[in-house]
C-alpha cells in the first residue's frame, strides 16, 4: 500500500509547499469581505470596518488579501506583534488615519494579538483554543474612542464559514487536478510516505518526515510582509 499526501489546509502554512489546495479560493472571499468593509466604513461618520480572517499561526491568508485588495488601512497577523496604546500604537494609528481620510479598514487573523486575548482548552478538532481577538478589538477600539471623545462608527465582519465553505475557483480546481495525478503517479510509481508538494512552478515529491512537526509562517522581512507595508502605510512595529 502506499500512502500519498496531498497539501490541504486552507491557512498555506505547510513548509516546501508555496500553495495548498483552497488558498486561491480563500484569498479570493477575503478580498470581497474587505472591500465590503471598507465600503461599509466610508458610509459611516469616522467609520471602522474590521476584518476577522483565518489563519491561526500564520498570517498569509490576511497579508495575501489585503494586498490584492489594495483597500486595508492596518494588517495584523499572528507573525508580527503588536500594541494598542503608544506612539505608534493601533490606536494612534486609527486616529491618524481617521483624521486624514474620515474611515479606516482593519484586517486581523484570527490568531493575531493572542498575547492579548487569552483562549482556553481545545476545540473539536484538539486544536488549542483561540481567544477571540475580532471581538476584542471591536470592544477596546469603540472604548478608546469614547474615552477621548472621539466619534466613529464601527462595522465587525467574520465571513469565516463564507471564505471556508466557497465554491472553488478556476484556478483550484486547476491545481487540484495536477495535485490528483501527480499523487497517483507517484503511487504507481512506487513511491509512498511523501507529499506532493510545489515550489517554484514545479511539483515535487515531500517526504513526510521532513515536515514531521514543522510549519511555515510570513517572514516579517520578507517580500510579502514588505508588500503589505507598502499597500497599507502602516510602521514596521504597531506600538
Amino acid at each position: 500500500m502506499s500512502v500519498i499526501g496531498i497539501p490541504k489546509t486552507i491557512d498555506n502554512d505547510i513548509p516546501w509547499v508555496r500553495r495548498s489546495f483552497g488558498f486561491d479560493t480563500a484569498v479570493a472571499e477575503a478580498v470581497k469581505a474587505i472591500n465590503v468593509a471598507e465600503i461599509e466604513a466610508k458610509g459611516m461618520r469616522n467609520g471602522i470596518g474590521l476584518v476577522k480572517l483565518m489563519g491561526r499561526h500564520a498570517g498569509f491568508i490576511t497579508a495575501t488579501a489585503c494586498v490584492a485588495s489594495g483597500n486595508a488601512n492596518i494588517c495584523l497577523i499572528p507573525e508580527v506583534p503588536f500594541a494598542l496604546a503608544g506612539k505608534n500604537g493601533l490606536y494612534a494609528l486609527l486616529e491618524r488615519q481617521l483624521k486624514e481620510r474620515q474611515h479606516a479598514a482593519v484586517v486581523v487573523a484570527e490568531g493575531a494579538g493572542q498575547e492579548l486575548v487569552h483562549g482556553q482548552g481545545q476545540d473539536a478538532s484538539g486544536n488549542a483554543q483561540l481567544g477571540d481577538i475580532g471581538g476584542y478589538l471591536k470592544h477596546h477600539i469603540t472604548e478608546h474612542f469614547k474615552h477621548i471623545h472621539f466619534e466613529v462608527g464601527i462595522k465587525y465582519i467574520e465571513p469565516s464559514y463564507l471564505i471556508r465553505s466557497a465554491p472553488p475557483t478556476a484556478s483550484d480546481q486547476l491545481y487540484c487536478d495536477q495535485l490528483a495525478r501527480a499523487a497517483v503517479h507517484a503511487a504507481m510509481a512506487g513511491k509512498g510516505g511523501m507529499l506532493i508538494g510545489d515550489w517554484n512552478g514545479r511539483l515535487t515529491h515531500v517526504p513526510i518526515h521532513a515536515l514531521e512537526g514543522k510549519s511555515r509562517h510570513v517572514n516579517p522581512l520578507g517580500e510579502l510582509w514588505f508588500s503589505v507595508r507598502e499597500n497599507t502605510g502602516q510602521p514596521s512595529v504597531i506600538g
